[in-house]
């Protein structure tokens, strides 16, 4: 019997101060928070552009001149020779045929039997001698071959010097002729020359 009053003794003050320990955590949990510390502000400025800032500009570079125009050339065509051949023009008076003047404008005063030009082809100005305004002339020597072609093309004088040699080569190498008959057989015809002017149009 005094076991059971002991323990119901005991276990009355177990309980109490199970009671008071919980009421002191209850106390504890209740209290305000420590006092937290203010969040700082950071303030941003923006800058304002600045309105007198200079811009620079690119100017594009004037256009260059136009080049300036050659002067007008006399237009180059092949001509083929008529019986009557008067008025062909570039300045070719005579073709040197070793002892018979050959009149390149008349056919008709050519001997019978030597060689008669068929197709002329007239030379190229050159674009630099052109745009320089340079005029000049160009001797050559040449040989007529069987069938009426023209060979051997060599410059004896010029003037001005190596200007106008190279094209006046080219169109007399192009030049036709009926060939030299002799005893009803074509033949070469040899120490040929002509001079080849060039002049520019001045109109």
């Amino acid at each position: 019997m005094g076991r059971l009053i002991v323990s119901i003794l005991l276990g009355g003050v177990i309980a109490f101060g199970l009671f008071v320990i919980m009421a002191k955590l209850i106390a504890n949990s209740s209290r305000p928070a420590e006092k937290v510390a203010p969040t700082p502000v950071i303030d941003i400025v923006m800058a304002t552009p600045d309105d007198a800032t200079q811009v620079r500009q690119r100017v594009p570079p004037p256009p260059p001149p136009p080049p300036t125009a050659p002067p007008k050339i006399q237009p180059v065509e092949p001509d083929v020779a008529d019986v009557n051949t008067d008025g062909l023009g570039f300045n070719m008076p005579t073709v040197d045929v070793g002892g018979a003047s050959i009149d390149i404008g008349s056919v008709g005063a050519m001997r019978d039997g030597e060689a008669t030009p068929i197709v002329r082809i007239e030379p190229k100005y050159p674009v630099q001698a052109a745009r320089d305004g340079k005029e000049g002339w160009v001797k050559l020597s040449f040989t007529i071959n069987e069938v009426g072609g023209v060979e051997d093309v060599k410059v004896i004088e010029a003037d001005p010097k190596r200007v106008f040699d190279r094209e006046a080569r080219r169109a007399l190498g192009k030049w036709k002729y009926k060939p030299k008959i002799e005893d009803g057989k074509p033949m070469k015809q040899f120490g040929l020359t002509v001079q080849l002017d060039f002049k520019l149009d001045q109109s």
